[in-house]
């Protein structure tokens, strides 16, 4: 059997960023665990479900982002022995380890929401968050001309839910500017009391959805779809609410953690790692840590939020092998969202839903056509040329 440094399972971004970090902080045997040929730069889906990118604009061979110092073990993880020190792979194969780190990420559970699969297949509904859907969404956009659409922002957890935000302000411009947004009407399903239930930003929030004209249904989430009947059903505190005649449902599906990651899950209802969320070590399993969307990290999951997860969780993988005291995340996390089609706002907070700003001199939360630029083209290039070469 063979043993490694540090085994990642997970070449996403948190995967690969920390393969890289800890390889730069000294790590000499990293080994990143994942099956995909495809790495994809997530945070572009919902341009493409706007039409302002493509598919190819995201997409990279998993082996051209694999850093040099960094082995790609290609295969499936099936299990971890956190005892043994052994990752079981679905050939079989085990893979010891003297740390290893979940993260892997979450799996959309369509079965969740009754009918979504088979809406989804039959072209009534579609969603951004989904690689293999992103692309109907601006079709359907573009084919839209007027009637019903509906909306969804996903429950926790999911990978950065607020930005189910961007393809519904980027349709409304597009609309907008084919005359046709007094045509159609708009539905926002959110779960939360406000629009994101994020203190500082609801105002905001808020006239950009009246500017546009969008009913918000608070408190709710999609229990189910019938692309027969053109039927939206919600669950709320009210109970059930079907919303008819929908001409096309833009559904955020539910997510939940790996199921074999169950013997690592705490009590989250989606089975995320049970982790310190300030210092990203398993609770009851030494040497095994996670981070990213699967991690029960109390606050809520985004690219940007990694980038501080991935300088904590490799500095302390290092301090603890020296029984040092280890470094904190304070919940650090940031939804960046287009409030037209060349402008967007930048919502960074902590755990406790406090304003954790990274510059001090101009207020982010304003939407800025500066940072759409910045968000859509800018962040990509440091994304593939720097960040997953563990220099962010």
């Amino acid at each position: 059997m063979r043993r490694h440094d540090l085994v990642i399972i997970g070449a996403g971004n948190a995967g690969i960023s920390l393969a890289a970090r800890a390889s730069r902080l000294g790590c000499r045997d990293v080994v990143v665990i994942a099956p995909g040929e495809l790495h994809r730069y997530r945070p572009l889906l919902n341009y493409v479900a706007g039409g302002q990118a493509r598919m190819s604009t995201l997409t990279r061979p998993t082996a051209s982002v694999v850093p040099r110092s960094v082995t790609w073990l290609r295969g499936t993880a099936t299990a971890i022995d956190p005892h043994a020190k052994t990752v079981t792979l679905a050939s079989g194969d085990q893979i010891g380890y003297h740390d290893v780190v979940v993260a892997t990420g979450l799996d959309p559970d369509l079965p969740a929401t009754a009918g979504l699969a088979e809406a989804m297949e039959a072209g009534w509904s579609s969603s951004a968050h989904l690689t293999d859907r992103a692309e109907d969404v601006w079709y359907a956009v573009r084919r839209l001309r007027r009637g019903r659409v509906v909306f969804s922002i996903p429950p926790e957890p999911s990978p950065c839910g607020g930005t189910a935000l961007k393809p519904l302000f980027l349709a409304a411009a597009h609309w907008r500017r084919q005359g046709l947004l007094g045509d159609i009407d708009l539905h926002l399903v959110t779960p939360y009391a406000g629009v994101l239930d994020i203190p500082f930003v609801e105002d905001t929030l808020q006239a950009e959805l009246d500017r546009i004209g969008v009913t918000v249904h608070r408190r709710s989430t999609v229990t189910s779809v019938s692309h027969d009947s053109c039927a939206v059903t919600l669950s709320g505190d009210g109970g059930d609410t079907t919303i008819q005649d929908v001409e096309h449902a833009f559904i955020v599906p539910a997510y939940r953690a790996p199921r074999w990651l169950a013997p690592l899950a705490g009590d989250h209802p989606a089975g995320l790692v049970d982790v310190d969320p300030s210092t990203l070590a398993h609770r009851r399993h030494p040497s095994l840590w996670s981070l990213g969307d699967v991690a029960d990290l109390r606050t809520r999951p985004s690219g940007g939020a990694l980038r501080r997860q991935v300088e904590v969780l490799a500095a302390n993988i290092s301090l603890a092998r020296r029984r040092r005291q280890p470094r904190r995340y304070d919940g650090y996390t940031v939804i960046p969202i287009t409030t037209d089609r060349h402008r967007l706002m930048l919502i960074e907070f902590d755990r406790q839903l406090q304003p954790q700003p990274t510059v001090s001199w101009t207020d982010l939360t304003r939407p800025r056509a500066d940072l759409w630029f910045f968000d859509r083209y800018v962040e990509p290039i440091i994304y593939f040329h720097a960040l997953l070469d563990g220099r962010v």
